[in-house]
């Protein structure tokens, strides 16, 4: 048996995930419930048709689902050559380069955050709405959204595969609801007859589609997340690529599927005037006279549960991007230290769950509206920033394989035509995005909210272009590691007893 030596500042074990942990399936349970697909179908589907007044939106669910499924085919070919918890950072250094890279983590950063933080409004507003109908309790939001704060950041320092079954059951169940709240509908079409109306492909091309493809959109945001796992994956070259495909074509049939199936409820005529009159009720309205009180309850309760659900998700993957950019030492080297029992980004996960607790506290000290300024505000920010990061990736991934040695045994349509295609689609529907943005925000054209909110995001790029600009000048050993994930990382040997140590390889902060 061989004596230990002194222990090093930091080990391979300290600076790994968990590895082989998560298979397919739980990753798509992981990313599926960031999606949020209940929360989507009560909410995201019904401010649809409310908002922008058409009627396509179950025809805009699928053209936006074929759209990413053309963004998929490329990121899937990268995530087969690249394997890191960086994600959309990682592969934006890698075919762009080092500074994009940083500037895309920083966004990334954003992005993430503002999401994950913004679902805490609804969670504490629809949950402290529930007791006060069901018990006649009468909670703050904020006491809610804090005992939600507070589960989160337990399990987001647990082992991730404990993650992935929480996730799954809640998941599953919100699925089964949600379909069968569809099922009832079409069972019960308005003047007797199932339409299709809201399906044409003609819908695509009516006043106010683009708005429309925006709105969609955002349902989808939390898919894109299956590389960020990639490290714990059991098996990364197939796994991202089966979770991605599968967590992309459940999730837009499933959207599609609600969404027009609340139409033939109501009538297609009549979609657009039943979601302004009873908003986020109307899926759960249509069904009541059906199944009784008891299943509708059951309904609102999974809406809170969906909303869990997407909050533990987001935290993962936000803890993930601090782990990647903290082992690369692009930020303090602390966050890219995991949990020498659980595996889990630890620090990551802790200071993800302190900033989280700041924003909350502010929101609930100055008496803003939770689900006006908290939830819908941030999570459409947030969604914004994450289409930024697919945009550019779908160019950096033409950019990465262009390189001769990177292309090997990729053929043309993975990595050229279809990211070409992908980039043009989310280019078209970024800029429909931004032009409206004030649409999404419910505030006038001249606000300047409109503009600020994705300014923030062009502050952040450019903030850590800068930063990186630092690094490759004063630190560039740091800068050298950038985008290459573990190999970032060269440990210091330990130093034999009563010798002195050796200069350290690694690049220090």
């Amino acid at each position: 048996m061989s004596i230990p030596g002194p222990r090093t500042p930091a080990s391979n074990v300290s600076l790994a995930l968990a590895r082989a942990r998560l298979g397919v399936w739980p990753v798509v349970f992981i990313v599926m419930a960031a999606a949020a697909p209940l929360t989507v179908v009560a909410g995201g589907a019904t401010t649809g048709y409310a908002v922008t007044g058409v009627t396509g939106i179950p025809i805009a669910y699928l053209a936006v689902a074929v759209a990413l499924g053309l963004f998929s085919i490329g990121y899937v070919a990268m995530s087969r050559r690249v394997v890191n918890a960086g994600a959309f950072y990682t592969y934006v250094s890698r075919g762009l380069g080092k500074v994009s890279g940083v500037g895309a983590s920083f966004v990334a950063v954003a992005a993430y955050n503002t999401m994950q933080i913004g679902l805490y409004g609804g969670f504490g507003a629809v949950l402290a709405g529930l007791l006060e109908d069901w018990l006649g309790w009468s909670v703050p939001w904020a006491v809610c959204a804090f005992a939600g704060w507070l589960v989160v950041a337990v399990l987001g320092v647990r082992r991730i595969d404990l993650n992935g079954r929480v996730l799954a059951v809640i998941l599953l169940v919100e699925i089964a609801v949600a379909v069968g709240f569809a099922v009832v509908q079409l069972a019960h079409p308005a003047g007797g007859k199932v339409t299709f109306d809201t399906l044409a492909p003609a819908n695509l091309l009516g006043a106010g589609i683009g708005a429309a493809l925006v709105t969609a959109v955002a349902g989808f945001v939390g898919f894109e997340g299956t590389a960020v796992f990639s490290e714990e994956s059991k098996d990364p070259q197939r796994t991202v690529a089966k979770a991605t495909y599968r967590a992309l074509a459940i999730i837009g049939l499933l959207y599609a599927f609600c969404a027009w199936s609340m139409s033939v409820a109501t009538g297609p005529e009549r979609i657009v005037e039943a979601a302004k009159t009873d908003g986020t009720e109307l899926i759960f309205n249509l069904v009541a006279p059906y199944v009784g009180s008891f299943v509708v309850g059951v309904g609102h309760l999974l809406f809170v549960t969906s909303l869990f659900a997407a909050l533990l998700s987001f935290h993962n993957t936000v803890a993930r991007y601090l782990f990647a950019l903290g082992r690369e030492r692009v930020l303090p080297p602390i966050l890219g230290r995991t949990s020498t029992r659980t595996r889990a980004p630890k620090v990551g996960s802790l200071v993800q769950s302190g900033l989280a607790a700041i924003v909350l506290g502010v929101y609930a000290a100055m008496g803003w509206d939770p689900i006006v300024h908290l939830f819908f505000w941030l999570t459409v920010v947030g969604g914004l920033g994450v289409l930024i990061l697919m945009t550019g990736t779908s160019v950096a991934v033409i950019a990465f394989f262009a390189r001769p040695p990177n292309r090997d045994g990729v053929s043309g349509w993975r990595w050229l035509i279809a990211p070409t295609f992908a980039a043009a689609a989310l280019l078209w529907i970024l800029w429909a995005t931004i032009d409206q943005f004030h649409i999404l925000l419910g505030v006038d054209s001249t606000n300047p909210l409109r503009w600020i909110f994705p300014g923030a995001f062009a502050v952040a790029a450019v903030l850590g272009v800068a930063w990186a600009l630092v690094l490759r000048v004063a630190k560039p050993g740091v800068y050298a590691g950038i985008g290459r994930g573990a190999n970032s990382v060269t440990i210091e040997p330990a130093a034999p007893l009563g010798q002195p140590k050796p200069a350290p390889t690694a690049s220090g902060w």
